[in-house]
């Protein structure tokens, strides 16, 4: 059997070398298309909800929050397993679906069960978020920046609105998470010896802080040639503005906001901190979509940072493009695996020309 396939390959050896070559040329193409990642998607399909509830307890979470959603999302189709968590201010539950299951149905389906769901939750509640789908490996870069002249809710500031909406349009990238900083606020500190002097509630200063912030439609003037639309303008964006707004007339006088209440530029309270080589900084965490290559995402990524590099140095913000790549590894793989195939190749050569004593049979 074995010399009637080699008399054929001699005889047909035209044919044998073009079969040869296309199965290389297939291999380089393939090669070229395969997509590279840190780990294979061992996971079953996922789908992860988030919801807030700022000031609530765990208890209040898990019997307010979490339980509504949990019967509304079960029974879903491929639903196999429901796994939930209650924070303080937050609920997060993780619902793993059938191997196999096609992903964006079920995440159609979880987003519409939500939807009915969210106004059945406590009015304090945030609307229920079905995160971005991420691969298993998750995370595709870290970096980070720092500055010597800007504070840091500058540079959180930064990051959140002009680092991150130019990383969320890279092919690829299902979310980015900011770490650090000084999340700013406009925070309205209120002073009850000042309410109870003037006969206010908390009630009152959060209604007059809603009026502030608020925009509202006004409706249209129509008559018989034309109608023209109202559009309200001059909403507070400003603590002064907001310090300004009228809580009610007070012996004559206009009692204001800022009257009973301190209005200021301040921090959110923080939750986390970043530090980037012994300096206090900002950190971006970028995930990757599911089935997304890593490697090609990675290169797209930096090609984006690259091009915002001059803006982020006319500012005095230092980069950091690579405090976390797992595109390293992939390369080190790569790598490791090219070494061995070729010294694989040279042994096999190596040990046929000491058998047949002839280099080009070899």
């Amino acid at each position: 059997m074995l010399s009637a396939i080699v008399r054929a390959v001699i005889r047909f050896r035209g044919v044998t070398i073009a079969l040869a070559v296309l199965a290389v040329a297939y291999g380089v193409l393939a090669l070229g298309r395969a997509r590279l990642d840190v780990f294979p998607e061992f996971a079953p399909p996922q789908a992860i909800v988030q919801t807030e509830v700022p000031g609530f307890s765990p208890q209040q979470v898990e019997t307010l929050i979490t339980q509504p959603i949990e019967n509304s999302l079960s029974g879903a189709n491929g639903l196999v397993n429901m796994r939930s968590k209650s924070l303080q201010g937050l609920s997060m539950i993780t619902l793993t679906f059938r191997a196999g299951s096609d992903l964006s149905r079920v995440r159609q389906t979880v987003s519409e069960r939500l939807q009915r769901t969210s106004a059945e939750l406590p009015t304090a509640a945030k609307p229920p978020v079905l995160l971005p789908l991420s691969s298993s490996a998750g995370i595709v870069l870290t970096i980070g920046v720092t500055s010597s002249r800007q504070t840091p809710m500058q540079l959180r500031t930064l990051a959140d609105w002009t680092l991150k909406p130019q990383l969320l349009g890279v092919p690829g990238v299902s979310d980015v998470n900011v770490f650090g900083g000084a999340l700013r606020q406009i925070q309205i500190q209120v002073r009850p010896d000042a309410l109870a002097l003037y006969g206010l509630s908390f009630q009152d200063v959060i209604a007059a802080a809603k009026r502030a912030t608020g925009q509202i439609g006004a409706g249209f003037v129509s008559n018989s040639n034309q109608r023209i639309v109202l559009a309200p303008s001059g909403a507070a964006i400003t603590p002064a503005e907001i310090a300004a707004v009228a809580l009610r007339s007070h012996n004559g006088a206009v009692l204001r906001l800022g009257d009973v209440a301190t209005v200021i530029d301040g921090a959110a309270p923080a939750v986390g901190a970043a530090s980037i080589m012994g300096k206090t900084g900002v950190m971006l965490v970028i995930d990757e979509q599911y089935g997304a290559d890593t490697v090609r995402v990675t290169r797209a990524l930096e090609k984006k940072l690259q091009a915002l590099q001059p803006a982020l140095a006319a500012q005095h913000v230092k980069l950091y493009p690579a405090l976390f790549r797992p595109a390293n590894f992939i390369s080190a793989a790569v790598g490791h695996l090219r070494d061995a195939l070729l010294i694989g190749a040279a042994m096999v050569i190596l040990v046929l020309f000491l058998f047949l004593r002839n280099a080009r049979a070899a």
